[in-house]
């Protein structure tokens, strides 16, 4: 939603990222160079410039905007440059500890009673359904550990309930501070980042929600092999979700054989069906799965009709000018990462069209503070949308005595939880 011109908010968005686009299409003009005989030193320099692109966006010159960077910005986030992170990037045939080398320990074996959230800071009285969050280790040699948060149905209902899994996209973003905290979860988070008030319309009052925070290296998850997240990709991400899912339900045996869902949103057009795809060829391995069924909303399937359908919307609601599609019709080939200078023009222009422009919610107010609200806290509403919420989330979910209670960051990492976390090296595709 803020589009910020830093580097750091090129990592920070619900999806994939604008710095990834800009480097994929430099990296590829780098191959062409060195193919016809280029230098090292060249193909350098011009990763160098790539690089430095990200890190000057939003200076008095204004970079031009490449093919794909808006549908980027259609997957991304309100997330600011203060709430993004990039993944450690790995040192060649070395295994390093995300956490310091005394930290770097393994994560207590978990059980459902050690699970068990007895009561989140700040939650709201009269709460009915149990919570339980953690890790399940889905590689014991690499050290790589998934973070969960589950919200059962209410009372006995629970019993009878489907289990439901949601991820959200990136890839790289947090299915725990988006999916749970901002959109389908039992609770929100008040304007002073403490304390949280009832989501009515949230998806446990129909099933029992699982939030997985996936690959590793995202929100609370992690590895002690640092280069996993430069292995993380489509495959991978599958692979590990389904040893998740095999090692939790016998955690939770009372879920085998229950109906299972796969739910999400954004880049989980990927996670969603390559997960089932993957559940199912486990065959007999998974058969403690029931598995049911998926839904995805707001899909990242193709790029081509992604941002096809996304300047045809800007054009539609008077956000571009005549001029600007025409240009984006005529000269923009969203099939090829190759770029030309009337399409980057026509682009340019769009995007000094839509600076200040949620393009989320095209009639709503931009977050206009990064700080909290705690005198008094603005009085919480589902119906009346806060711009802001990021940073009320990130707050919560970075206090240690919330952490404590979600049984998180056991192994102290060497970073503060944020929404989206960002790896360029990674093989998303």
């Amino acid at each position: 939603m803020d589009a910020n011109r830093t580097e750091a908010s090129c990592s920070g968005h619900k999806d994939a990222l604008r710095c990834n686009v800009v480097l994929k299409l430099h990296t590829h003009r780098t191959e062409q160079a060195s193919t016809m005989g280029t230098t090292k030193t060249t193909a350098l320099l011009l990763l160098v410039l790539a690089a430095a692109h990200c890190l000057v966006s939003g200076a008095t010159a204004k970079p031009r905007p490449r093919q794909g960077d808006y549908l980027n910005r259609l997957r991304g986030s309100p997330s600011s440059s203060r709430r993004s992170s990039s993944w450690p990037e790995p040192e060649p045939e070395t295994t390093l500890a995300v956490a310091t080398t005394a930290q770097a320990h393994k994560a207590p074996v978990g059980s459902k009673e050690s699970d068990r959230v007895d009561r989140l800071p700040g939650q709201p009285e009269g709460v009915d359904f149990a919570q339980y969050a953690g890790y399940v280790t889905v590689d014991p040699a690499a050290g790589r550990a998934l973070f969960y948060y589950l919200a059962e149905a209410p009372g006995n209902a629970s019993a009878s309930k489907p289990l439901l899994l949601w991820l959200n996209g990136g890839p790289g973003c947090s299915s725990l501070g988006y999916g749970a905290m901002e959109e389908l979860g039992p609770f929100r988070v008040m304007s002073d980042g403490r304390t949280l008030y009832g989501n009515p319309h949230a998806w446990n009052r129909a099933a029992n929600v699982m939030f997985l925070e996936s690959p590793a290296g995202v929100g609370f998850s992690y590895s002690n092999t640092t280069a996993d997240y430069a292995r993380a990709g489509d495959n991978k991400t599958a692979e590990d979700a389904v040893a998740f899912l095999l090692a939790w339900v016998e955690r939770f045996p009372e879920y085998k054989g229950r109906e299972f869902y796969i739910a999400g949103e954004s880049y989980a057009g990927h996670y969603v069906p390559q997960l089932a795809h993957a559940i199912l060829h486990h065959g007999s391995a998974a058969s403690h799965i029931n598995f049911k069924g998926i839904m995805i909303g707001n899909a990242v399937i193709n790029d081509w009709t992604d941002a096809k359908g996304m300047y045809d919307y800007f054009w539609t609601h008077a956000l571009i000018s005549d001029e600007a599609a025409d240009g984006i019709n005529t000269h923009c080939n969203f099939t090829s990462d190759d770029s030309n200078d009337l399409c980057d023009d026509a682009m340019s222009e769009a995007d000094d069209s839509l600076r200040d422009i949620d393009i989320y919610n095209i009639y709503a107010p931009n977050c206009q503070s990064t700080g909290l609200v705690t005198s008094p806290p603005i009085k919480p509403s589902i119906d009346n949308f806060d711009p802001c919420t990021d940073y009320y989330v990130d707050a919560y979910l970075n206090d240690p005595a919330v952490q404590k209670a979600l049984h998180a960051n056991v192994t102290r990492l060497d970073h503060p939880w944020s929404a989206c976390r960002y790896n360029r090296r990674t093989q998303f595709h």
